[in-house]
């Protein structure tokens, strides 16, 4: 780093308080709210976690307010939220937070990682942010900056990330004021060091990143190479009967697990509608591909092939109802499955 420490946390500390986005977490920050708001923004983007977030809490205030929630009344909630093993994670927490923390959040970084789906990063934001403890945090958008800053152009590796990890450590000990550093470096490489075409002449620290003075920008930190990705094919029937919809449940573990969506036949391949019908409990009658829908989630890619069925006579499988409301509380959806029911014109 072209700078010493102090100089950059400096930069990073006074920059954020004029250029901090006003976020709901923010404003009215607790433990609580702040652990939710830390679950809802892995891998999500913040429009859309804005959107979830006051009426998740509006539900659920408390952690005891969750533990003693049902499964499905959560799904609810975090339905259009996506990854939705952090949510059973974070009722795997709140009942923690009950049974062993008397129902208060605690802030240090060692009690935190014992809580479910809470590891080094999430522990060291709530613990400096939320508790003023000297923890440092490495996101992606962290490890970005860090690595620009450095010009560090080596492999997304156990070495890297051991690499980054030190440097962000160094600056907290450096810093004034750890929160606000830590915040500052998420929302700088959120904003203005972002992956593709960085904003460098607003970044507070162009003169002290050694990537920009050697015009690497673009080419640091190297890209993750992502292993290859499982392709699925769902194959989903939306029948219409009146002003209901037939609905099944997906199983209680795995790809969406526990949520509701029209009943599905999944493959590895394209079937067509006579292979469908052969897999189908008898009853289907005018059985139509509509549409097909793909979904790219982080490890497979999802080939959603609807059909419409005019009617379903004596051939309703166990597990699958009626409804009318299929936003309803005891009905959670994915947003692919949301997506395949608009579809097929429900």
């Amino acid at each position: 780093m072209r700078w010493e420490h102090r100089r950059i946390t400096a930069a990073i500390e006074q920059w954020f308080t004029l250029h901090a986005r006003s976020l709901p977490w923010r404003g009215h920050r607790t433990p609580w709210r702040a652990l939710v708001s830390e679950f809802m923004l892995q891998q999500t983007q913040v429009s859309r976690v804005l959107e979830r977030y006051e009426p998740f809490l509006e539900r659920f205030p408390t952690p005891a307010s969750l533990a003693a929630a049902t499964e499905q009344e959560l799904l609810s909630m975090w339905q259009g939220l996506g990854y939705y093993r952090r949510a059973r994670s974070l009722h795997k927490a709140s009942m923690q937070i009950v049974e062993q923390f008397g129902g208060d959040v605690p802030l240090d970084a060692a009690s935190l990682r014992k809580l479910a789906g809470v590891g080094r990063y999430t522990a060291g934001s709530m613990a400096s942010i939320v508790g003023g403890h000297r923890e440092p945090i490495v996101d992606g958008n962290v490890n970005r900056l860090l690595a620009r800053l450095a010009c560090d152009d080596g492999p997304q590796d156990a070495s890297m990330a051991r690499r980054m990890w030190e440097r962000a450590a160094a600056l907290v000990e450096a810093s004034g004021d750890p929160g606000m550093l830590n915040e500052g470096m998420m929302e700088l490489g959120a904003t203005v060091c972002g992956p593709a075409s960085p904003s460098c002449d607003a970044c507070p620290l162009r003169d002290g990143c050694e990537a920009f003075a050697a015009g690497r920008v673009g080419e640091v930190p190297q890209p993750k190479t992502s292993g290859r990705r499982t392709v699925m094919h769902q194959h989903a029937i939306v029948v219409r009967q009146g002003s209901q919809v037939l609905l099944e449940q997906r199983p209680s573990s795995g790809l969406w697990a526990s949520m509701w969506q029209a009943p599905t036949i999944e493959s590895d391949r394209e079937l067509d509608v006579d292979e469908l019908l052969r897999r189908l409990p008898a009853g289907f009658e005018d059985l139509t591909r509509v549409e097909s829908l793909t979904r790219t989630l982080t490890h497979r890619t999802v080939h959603i092939h609807v059909h419409t069925a005019a009617t379903c006579v004596g051939g309703q499988a166990e597990g699958w109802v009626w409804v009318s409301d299929r936003d309803g509380p005891g009905h959670p959806l994915s947003s692919a499955a949301r997506a395949a029911l608009q579809a097929g014109g429900s």
